[in-house]
């Protein structure tokens, strides 16, 4: 990772989406206790939180950016050598996600080897890979052709000692693999894994679903056009994310394939709305607090968890307690446990934590600090 002080060009719009998405994940990573609200902690199993929107969001903004940055360079002849810094980002990337989870798990019989940041790597090395070397055509015949075939594989191929169709975290297609495949090697050991082997095949799809839009803002359009397609695209992709989530539930950790309709479509809603706000309506201020992680974007995911672990690895003895607690709730209990239920002093926690984040990138943003790939 190198320090580039220079900000170079971009649509603000996009650094805003990303911000966001980044503000809301350390929300949702961040509760101050062991309570949360519904819609700031993952569901269940089938359903749809906010929590559930923050990987989407990114897999999504990556296929954006991946417009963005390999359009000008193939326009500028720079296309020789570009798979081979693909490649490399990739591998830098799923580092760091092995890195994350080498914390505290770092034995080799069963550190985890798959992860939010080495899905977002894989993603990133074909979705760019796709951008380079097939047509806009192929692309979306692939993205059909991955949900489609997703669908039928998880509704019709038995899995040994569960059948056909049965989409639980042990009976899955998706879940026998990881299990088969990965071994230990899971999330915490258990009988699947949420950024497991097969559900990597529809993500792949959420981030064509940001190239396909990364496209459409590079086109010779008029600016209310784009912006007026893009919220287009979204209601579509929701409705029939809806329908198909009839017989093919919502599901983040199956990643199913109305899952990606459905946040797909929110993701195209939102990149709207920051669209028109910032880029034609020239409303920017509310979105500066927010630039300042997107610009930073990946030392604003890192370090955020990086400490995170901290707080919740490194326990103190307490009085009274059978066992030591966790930094993170004493320091929670302390600064809003004697005014704040236990549910508002989570949540309280968790923007505060946030906040503190920002302030610290918003330092960064000012001395125009950029941490790149």
């Amino acid at each position: 990772m190198d320090e580039n002080k220079k900000e170079s060009s971009r649509l603000m719009s996009l650094d805003v989406f990303r911000g966001i998405t980044i503000a809301l994940m350390i929300v949702v990573n961040t509760p101050g206790n062991r309570e949360a609200y519904p819609m700031l902690d993952h569901a269940e199993w089938n359903g749809l939180t906010f929590a559930d929107l923050v990987f989407p969001f990114f897999l999504f903004i990556v296929g954006v950016s991946i417009v963005f940055s390999l359009s000008k360079r193939l326009a500028e002849g720079r296309a020789e050598g570009q798979i081979a810094k693909i490649a490399k980002r990739a591998l830098i990337i799923y580092a760091f996600g092995m890195l994350l989870n080498a914390i505290p798990n770092w034995h080799p019989s069963t550190i985890r080897i798959l992860g939010v940041l080495q899905r977002i790597a894989i993603c990133y090395f074909f979705g760019s890979l796709l951008f380079i070397k097939t047509s806009l055509r192929a692309q979306i015949g692939i993205a059909v052709a991955a949900l489609v075939g997703y669908w039928l594989a998880m509704t019709y191929i038995p899995v040994p000692g569960y059948g056909a169709g049965i989409l639980t975290r042990e009976g899955s297609l998706a879940s026998w693999l990881d299990r088969v495949v990965l071994g230990a090697h899971t999330y915490r050991q258990g009988p699947y894994d949420p950024e497991g082997i097969l559900s990597t095949v529809p993500s792949l799809v959420t981030t064509l679903m940001g190239v396909f839009a990364g496209l459409w803002l590079r086109a010779q359009r008029a600016p209310l056009d784009k912006v007026k397609a893009l919220a287009a695209a979204g209601l579509g992709s929701l409705a029939l994310g809806w329908l198909w989530g009839q017989a093919f539930p919502v599901n983040k950790a199956l990643w199913t394939s109305s899952y990606v309709l459905v946040t797909g479509g929110l993701a195209l809603w939102l990149l709207a709305a920051c669209y028109w706000l910032v880029e034609l309506k020239a409303v920017k201020a509310w979105g500066r607090p927010f630039e300042v992680f997107g610009l930073n974007g990946i030392a604003a995911y890192l370090l955020p968890i990086f400490l995170l672990k901290f707080l919740v690895l490194y326990k103190v003895p307490v009085a009274g307690a059978a066992e030591p607690e966790q930094l993170r709730v004493i320091v929670c209990d302390a600064l809003f446990g004697g005014w704040l239920s236990p549910l508002n002093a989570s949540a309280a926690f968790a923007f505060g934590y946030a906040a503190l984040w920002m302030g610290f990138f918003w330092l960064l943003y000012r001395r125009r600090i950029f941490f790149k790939i």
